[in-house]
């Protein structure tokens, strides 16, 4: 038993956070092996919670927790932990106990769990799955990833339209195998197809005998199952939606995809394109080294290589700079307001594109807008930086050397952030991938052009 041990803390989870004295605790009774303990100071959690615990401990605790924690790690537990720590755990478990954990969960949950496992450990939890569960995971995980099939739940209610409200409340009163957690009955026709949609509320205030044809709403947006988990989530975005049918080919209603699940997509989807940005990969930082380590450097090596044509382009005005080390000085100011100029614009541009608010119908106006923000810009720079500069050095020339070059390199940067992205996206390369490559390239090549060519075409001496 472990031995002065505070009492379980009043308050395990504080501003949606574990608290740091309770994973303490949890970690030195742990170490202690007092497993009753673990599981006192466990019991009053979340399954979010608990999955939170799970990622804050050390990885190589997290097997001799989740023993500790028995049934407390259940399915819902696994279903909001990190990716790589349910892999971990995923891993140290028999294909039996992994099949008993999905028959806990709804469809789109069991997927995401079932989809990253190796293609042997796939058969072998499949194969113990009962013949109903097993075909709707495998005709699940058919579709292509982040795709509405994948991320819909196949637990729905579907009536048909010549039913009453009545028949419609027995049938949910008398099936206990059906939905349980559910805000709105779909109406299909006889080749089940989805002809309207009814809510709760309707249904609840309703007389019995009223036809479902007469309450139900016929208008309602169906999600095809192969779009894009993320085009799905702009969908709910715009029209409010709750919840909403997702159709086969056919036009067969297949299944539901329900608003908590398109939280958790537009998270992941927001986070993906920030990460991709920045070339961080993943960003999680449960992620392991090596993997890490291999995403990033390969953006640096590009990087790498936009550096050093900037620094080609340094090279072929190397004589002029001799003659004036000011220039050495000014150089990084030009090309870091440029590349926070292209980066504000590209961050924009690229946030428009996932949402489907920049358009081939408003794109000519976007860059005439940036232009406009650029000119601006880049004139109450010119004027400061242009002063500062010629007083500094006390060269009139120079200062209006620097000031014509941070307008024109603030200009470019305005358009290559509007201009890179979009250019991307029309060859269907992802603009949050590339974008701050490019963007950054041109920033940095342009704006030493503009400011070693313009001295060295000017004549630019160091006493001006």
């Amino acid at each position: 038993m472990v031995e002065n041990v505070a009492d379980t803390p009043q308050a395990p989870v504080e501003d949606n956070r574990l608290n740091p004295m309770f994973v303490d605790d949890v970690v030195a009774a742990l170490e202690a092996g007092d497993i009753e303990r673990v599981r006192l100071l466990a019991d009053p959690l979340h399954p979010a919670d608990v999955a939170d615990l799970m990622e804050q401990v050390e990885a190589v605790d997290r097997a001799a927790l989740a023993a500790a924690l028995g049934d407390k790690l259940d399915a819902d537990a696994f279903a909001e932990m990190n990716d790589y720590v349910r892999d971990d755990l995923i891993d140290a478990l028999e294909p039996q106990q992994v099949g008993d954990l999905v028959q806990q969960l709804d469809t789109d949950d069991a997927v995401a769990i079932i989809e990253d496992l190796d293609a042997d450990d796939q058969r072998e939890v499949l194969r113990s799955l009962p013949a109903d569960d097993r075909a709707a995971i495998e005709e699940a995980l058919s579709y292509p990833e982040e795709s509405a099939g994948r991320v819909m739940q196949r637990e729905l209610i579907a009536v048909p339209e010549h039913w009453t409200i009545g028949q419609v409340i027995d049938f949910l009163r008398e099936n206990p195998d059906l939905a349980t957690d559910f805000w709105e009955i779909f109406v299909v026709d006889t080749g089940h197809h989805p002809v309207g949609t009814m809510r709760l509320s309707w249904v609840l205030r309703t007389p019995r005998k009223v036809a479902v044809a007469d309450v139900m709403q016929r208008e309602q947006t169906l999600i095809p199952v192969d779009m894009d988990q993320e085009e799905v989530a702009l969908r709910f975005q715009k029209y409010a939606l709750i919840s909403a049918a997702v159709t086969d080919a056919t036009g067969r209603l297949v299944g539901v995809i329900t608003v908590d699940d398109i939280l958790h997509i537009i998270q992941e989807e927001a986070g993906e394109d920030i990460l991709k940005l920045s070339g961080a990969g993943d960003g999680d930082v449960n992620e392991p080294v090596f993997e890490t380590v291999k995403v990033r450097v390969r953006w640096l090596m590009v990087n790498l290589g936009t550096a050093i044509l900037a620094s080609l382009v340094i090279g072929l005005f190397a004589a002029t700079i001799e003659q004036m080390v000011a220039l050495a000085i000014l150089m990084p100011i030009v090309a870091s307001l440029g590349g926070n100029a292209g980066t504000q614009t590209m961050a924009v541009a690229v946030r428009a594109l996932a949402t489907n608010e920049l358009t081939e119908s408003n794109t000519s106006r976007q860059i005439g807008k940036e232009i406009k923000v650029a000119l601006m810009n880049g004139a109450v720079i010119a004027i400061i930086v242009g002063l500062v500069a010629g007083l500094y050095f006390a060269n009139a020339h120079l200062g209006w050397v620097i000031a014509v070059a941070m307008v024109g390199n603030i200009l470019v940067a305005g358009l290559a952030g509007v201009l890179v992205p979009l250019t991307l996206d029309r060859f269907d390369i992802d603009p949050a991938v590339a974008s701050s490559v490019f963007v950054t390239m041109t920033t940095d090549v342009m704006g030493f052009f503009l400011f070693l060519g313009l001295a060295a075409a000017t004549g630019l001496t160091p006493a001006g």
